[in-house]
């Protein structure tokens, strides 16, 4: 079984940072992209970033320049680092990644979320 936990979440002032990690772990063959979502109050989830297997980061625009995602292959982690962070960031924050369990079957997993706050 394959589990995504997240961390990280709190509540910051408007300027302020937060870094979110989120930790892979089960039977993992191999890790494939990776990446986090948002949800805000009576919003759709949206894409925020995601980095590949080969280390490339992609952004939606309103995080460009504020927002970097990474990851650490050894700890089967990936991190986003928020940085100027602002009140339209509020969101529940998901982690998600394609990954191929050690029974060679490759799907989405989602972790469980965790809650931003940014106090305007």
């Amino acid at each position: 079984q394959v589990q995504l936990v997240e961390s990280g979440g709190g509540l910051v002032q408007a300027g302020g940072s937060l870094r979110l990690p989120c930790v892979a772990s089960g039977s993992i063959f191999r890790i494939n992209a990776m990446g986090w979502y948002r949800q805000a109050p009576g919003k759709q989830r949206e894409w925020v970033a995601t980095i590949t297997s080969g280390g490339s980061p992609n952004y939606v625009d309103s995080v460009k320049g504020r927002f970097t995602i990474s990851k650490d292959n050894a700890k089967k982690t990936v991190y986003l680092q928020m940085d100027s962070l602002k009140f339209e960031d509020t969101a529940v924050y998901y982690c998600n990644a394609a990954i191929i369990s050690s029974l060679g079957v490759m799907r989405d997993y989602w972790g469980q979320g965790t809650q931003v706050t940014v106090s305007s």
